[in-house]
């Protein structure tokens, strides 16, 4: 079914304020790490997720809050592993970088580029031996594009018709390199070497990154094998908030201005009274968030070799030789 205007704009609210609340806690130094901030992208993160099923399976990139939220993660658990707490969506282990949802359908987030495209080609896989019509997706970025390990999933998804999309996010930077610099011929062009049909649309309209993402949807959900859609989208952050501090100069700084703000383009659909109030329980529902993760325990140094195989074993204890 196809989201209301309201449901977006919530999205994409919520998503541009937990990033803009996150980033206040990496200047304060609660968010150790920083982050790779996806302000300017989230119209990718909501129209992409609405198009799926909650049972359907997301992998998601380094740079994935707003797949996370879009996908259903809650907001405080979430704010509560990027703060390292035990209360975190993964008992504060996985952080900003490599987050996983389960319960929300996200099965992970690849920190080395591109290979969240192989797990998901697996997962995909999977899924079609179970008989049913659950789909995986990838997203990666346009780095992500002259990863071998992305083209060997192309490859074997194509082979086996797989119910996967690929989904790539293309910001126009690989870090700091551009991507016309970085990347010969198309990304939809690797896609069309393996018979993967692909598209290049507009990824700061939520209304045609929906459009876009329901047709790959619907051609995974009735056994048509994989596809590819890009997104034209740009990053108004810097690659990662330690730009802020070495203030890199590698883009034009009236460079964002060309690009439409896909929170402006969908307030504009929502009257200002709905929005209003949107916005108000979004920051009540983000006050919360950061309460929470605030007031959570950090995790106890002795537990650190937990969680480190299916099995439940340990790591065992250093032996001494004395």
């Amino acid at each position: 079914m196809r989201p209301s205007a309201e449901g977006l704009y919530r999205t994409i609210r919520l998503i541009r304020r937990f990033e803009e609340r996150a980033i206040e806690l990496v200047r304060s130094g609660d968010i150790g790490s920083g982050i790779h901030p996806c302000i300017g992208q989230e119209a990718v993160a909501a129209g992409v997720c609405a198009a799926l099923r909650a049972d359907d399976v997301l992998l998601s990139n380094h740079r994935g809050h707003g797949h996370l939220l879009a996908k259903g993660s809650d907001p405080a658990r979430f704010m509560a592993e990027l703060t390292g707490r035990v209360t975190g969506i993964d008992r504060g282990r996985a952080g900003s970088f490599h987050p996983s949802d389960f319960a929300a359908g996200v099965y992970g987030a690849s920190g080395t580029v591109g290979h969240g495209a192989a797990i998901a080609a697996g997962v995909a896989w999977a899924l079609a031996q179970d008989g049913g019509d659950r789909i995986a997706v990838s997203v990666f970025g346009d780095g992500a594009v002259t990863q071998g390990a992305l083209l060997e999933s192309f490859n074997l998804a194509s082979l086996w018709r797989v119910p996967v999309v690929f989904v790539c996010e293309n910001n126009g930077y690989a870090t700091t390199l551009p991507a016309a610099a970085g990347i010969a011929g198309t990304v939809v062009g690797r896609a069309a070497a393996f018979d993967i049909p692909g598209s290049t649309v507009d990824g700061q309209d939520p209304d045609v990154v929906y459009d876009a993402m329901a047709r790959c949807v619907a051609r995974a959900r009735a056994g048509d094998g994989p596809s590819l859609v890009e997104f034209l989208t740009y990053r108004y952050e810097g690659h990662h908030t330690f730009e802020r501090k070495v203030r890199l100069q590698y883009r034009d700084p009236q460079e964002a201005s060309h690009w439409p703000d896909p929170l402006a383009i969908q307030s504009e659909r929502v009257p200002e009274a709905v929005r209003e109030t949107i916005d108000a329980e979004v920051e009540a529902v983000l006050d919360e968030a950061v309460r929470f993760a605030l007031d959570s325990p950090r995790p106890d140094p002795l537990d650190a070799f937990d969680h480190l195989y299916a099995t439940g074993m340990r790591v065992r204890a250093g032996v001494s030789h004395a």
